[in-house]
């Protein structure tokens, strides 16, 4: 039968080359597409152009079946969509580039192999640059999203993903595999691919000694096929047989689904020319949802209701989004400062759920007794479920990937919560004071309340002379600093220009303006004055908002604003002298001399600590929105302290996200930016774990003009040294203190993840570098990083 189908998969090789020469109708250098117009294969069944997606348009090519429309491969997937002023261009130069307007111009497609004379849309629904010769130089074929059409490979090495859903191509949450080892595996998107992360595997493990790619034939009776590339007749080594299926001009098509299962299906003309489309495979036990792992998301588990699966919470979680449940979980309870043993536990109660499956894997299995498996747990700072199983206490850990409920299961597992909610509310009971103690307070407070009143009486004629007399020496002195480090000063121009010797020693250069060294007190106390110079609009919104925001922050790592002026359309701003520079120079400067392992690991916690004062400890949230190295400044002590807020975004104070135009630095803006969705304080968590790498490995998130493209951007060549276990090639001539530079590679890798609700918090963070909360392998940040 190999040889057989072998043969079958060859011809049709030879058939697909000659179709793609005879009726291929060329696309000549010049043409353009205006949304919603498309370029059209010979026998209209596919089409190439614009195609609608929310309120704009994207570009891809779908198959036409009767009146219904199917996208089978879309360009530059994750890219907003474009307006109706936008145009494809075939280029003289043999490009294929999408004009969004106002300058905005991307590259679809390009050859780097010779010289493009047209482009064709293929009846096989493969789009092509050709050369004079008809040879092809490029095919979307080469470049697969979600589909495999008749005649496409899906190599070695390659996936397909999921889309968002069935009216968002953009990429989904799962993935399927062709892996070296010749076996074909569909995975959550965001895991590991490890054995326990798969839901469906074809079992064609053969090893790595040879090449295996998927194959979809465009002809009967074997259309999907894993073959052997490495053998001289392309042995194959898997097929779905569908002998029995007739049908005329068939197009055979397999798709991975939003839903994350994979299925073949038929499209094809019946007896009486009516378009028909059949499934003719899926991969066995996925009709069951609740078998593909991370169908319900994070923190939850699924259930089978009416046949249909539903998704519920775990104990001590509650829904992301209650309008759609499948985004996952997260907890709802207030979690205790981590102090491990008996005192721990006093704050968390144990919840259990029966009939429950998992695949996690337990972070630690200990040979305890039953009876002393909660309480271990519950004494646990890392454990959040626990569950006794094969005579094993077996501890799980937040977050929860992979959990059902079946009926038939006998496994309970208990899940441990937090006594007080984040609604303030307490779970457990509290005791009534009684009426004899509040009796007692209040006889001490009314005590207390007299002795006081007798003191203020004593004293206050002595308390005003003193104030008289400091009053008097503040103004001999000529300084009325009466409010320093509680209300800001307000100077004028002629004492700044003063304080700065005619603003002759420039020390930087900040957003909308440089900065200057200054003294005041007779030279006695440095400062940096920031003189804003662009447009009076523009400086008028950076001064508002510097003063908004800095003169509400006290903090040990934020940089302390002492004053300002505003004479006219002068603006300036008066801040605390930071006399060591920016962190910029120190990580990135000529000195051979690098900060050690101790300095970077306080500089980064610095850092942190001063983001979860503007996150999570300042009156009203403040999201930075620049955090880079240049807006970090070293005090003489070498303390890290955040600068220029002019960027940053206020939220009122029952506000967690907002909407807002990209603003900050290209490198350190989070892929959120780029995207119609909210903007978070986990924008400035991505923003530090860029830096963070950059402080860890003393360079540029990237440097353009390496030897090894591998190594342009820092993040992508960390995470695939990290994954190959081979940090040390990063600190070359260093001496490495291994724990703690993999432990801060973890943590900057889970900052950077592309999902925000994957970053940790600025909390997390700190505890994490703290060595306080043990730092869970984190998952590929984006694909770009594999």
């Amino acid at each position: 039968m190999a040889t057989i189908a072998s043969s079958i998969y060859l011809l049709f090789l030879v058939y697909f080359l000659c179709e793609t020469v005879v009726f291929a109708e060329p696309i000549p250098l010049g043409s353009f597409l205006s949304p919603p117009n498309s370029w059209s294969s010979h026998s209209g069944q596919f089409k190439f152009g614009f195609y609608n997606q929310s309120s704009g348009f994207k570009v891809g090519i779908w198959l036409l079946d009767g009146t219904n429309k199917t996208i089978v491969w879309t360009a530059n997937r994750d890219d907003p969509p474009v307006f109706p002023n936008a145009k494809l261009v075939l280029t003289k130069r043999g490009e294929l580039s999408l004009q969004a307007g106002q300058g905005q111009q991307k590259v679809i497609a390009h050859s780097n192999n010779g010289t493009v004379s047209s482009a064709s849309m293929l009846d096989s629904g493969n789009f092509v640059l050709r050369n004079k010769s008809s040879h092809i130089l490029w095919q979307s074929f080469d470049y697969p999203t979600d589909t495999l059409l008749g005649g496409q490979t899906l190599p070695c090495g390659s996936q397909l993903v999921s889309s968002s859903s069935d009216t968002n191509q953009s990429s989904g949450r799962f993935q399927l595999w062709m892996q070296a080892d010749g076996n074909l595996v569909l995975y959550p998107r965001y895991s590991g691919r490890t054995a326990s992360d798969a839901y469906w595997a074809s079992g064609t493990y053969h090893g790595r000694s040879f090449k295996y790619n998927l194959f979809l034939n465009n002809t009967g009776p074997q259309p999907l096929c894993i073959v052997n590339a490495s053998s001289s007749n392309s042995a194959i080594v898997w097929c779905e047989d569908y002998s029995s299926f007739k049908g005329n001009n068939t197009i055979y098509r397999a798709t991975i689904h939003s839903d994350g299962v994979l299925r073949l299906y038929a499209h094809f003309e019946d007896a009486h020319g009516k378009h028909q489309v059949i499934k003719l495979w899926s991969p066995q036990g996925l009709d069951n949802q609740c078998n593909l792992k991370t169908f319900c998301g994070f923190n939850s588990y699924c259930t089978i209701n009416d046949i249909e699966p539903g998704c519920n919470c775990l104990p001590g979680t509650d829904f992301i989004d209650p309008s759609h449940k499948n985004l996952g979980c997260k907890r709802n309870f207030l979690e205790a400062e981590c102090k491990g043993g008996k005192d721990n536990a006093t704050f968390y109660y144990m919840s259990p759920m029966k009939s429950m499956k998992t695949d996690d894997l337990p972070y630690t299995v200990e040979d305890i007794l039953e009876e002393e498996c909660l309480s271990s747990c519950l004494q646990d700072c890392y454990c959040g479920a626990a569950f006794y199983e094969d005579n094993w206490c077996k501890k799980e850990k937040l977050p929860f990937r992979y959990f059902t409920r079946e009926p038939g299961s006998s496994l309970t597992i208990y899940f441990k919560v937090g006594n007080v909610s984040l609604k303030g509310n307490s779970t457990s009971s509290i005791k009534k004071t009684s009426k004899r103690a509040i009796l007692l307070i209040i006889v001490v407070i009314l005590g207390f309340a007299i002795l006081l009143c007798l003191a203020i009486a004593v004293s206050s004629r002595f308390i005003y002379k003193i104030g008289i007399l400091s009053y008097k020496r503040l103004l001999e002195i000529g300084d009325l600093d009466l409010n320093e480090g509680i209300t800001l000063r307000v100077f004028s121009y002629n004492e700044l220009k003063k304080a700065t010797n005619g603003f002759k020693q420039e020390v930087g250069k900040g957003s909308f303006g440089s900065v200057y060294r200054g003294t005041l007190h007779k030279g006695k106390k440095l400062i940096a004055v920031k003189r804003l110079q662009k447009l009076i609009e523009e400086g008028e919104r950076e001064f508002q908002a510097e003063m908004q925001v800095i003169g509400k922050t006290h903090h040990k790592n934020l940089v302390r604003l002492l004053g300002y002026c505003a004479e006219g359309s002068k603006r300036l701003l008066v801040y605390e002298y930071m006399s060591n520079g920016s962190l910029e120079k120190l990580i990135f400067g000529h000195s051979t001399i690098r900060p050690d392992w101790d300095q970077r690991r306080r500089i980064a916690l610095d850092i942190a600590r001063g983001l979860l004062y503007l996150h999570e400890q300042c009156r009203v949230p403040i999201i930075h929105c620049d955090i880079k190295p240049q807006n970090i400044l070293m005090d003489e002590f070498l303390t890290a302290k955040i600068s220029d807020f002019g960027l940053a975004k206020l939220l009122m104070p029952d506000q967690t996200r907002t909407f807002t135009q990209a603003r900050g630095t290209r490198g350190y803006l989070a892929p959120e930016w780029s995207k119609n969705t909210p903007i978070t304080v986990k924008a400035d968590v991505y923003s530090y774990g860029i830096m963070l790498l950059e402080i860890v490995f003393c360079r540029r998130s990237l440097v353009v003009n390496m030897s090894n493209p591998e190594q342009i951007v820092l993040s992508n060549w960390v995470y695939k040294c990290f994954a190959r276990r081979e940090l040390n090639k990063l600190v070359v001539g260093e001496e490495v203190d291994n724990s703690l530079l993999e432990n801060m590679v973890k943590v900057g890798l889970w900052c950077i993840q592309d999902e925000p609700f994957l970053r940790p918090s600025m909390k997390s963070v700190v505890l994490m570098l703290e060595g306080v909360r043990e730092v869970a392998i984190p998952p590929c940040p984006s694909p770009d990083s594999i």
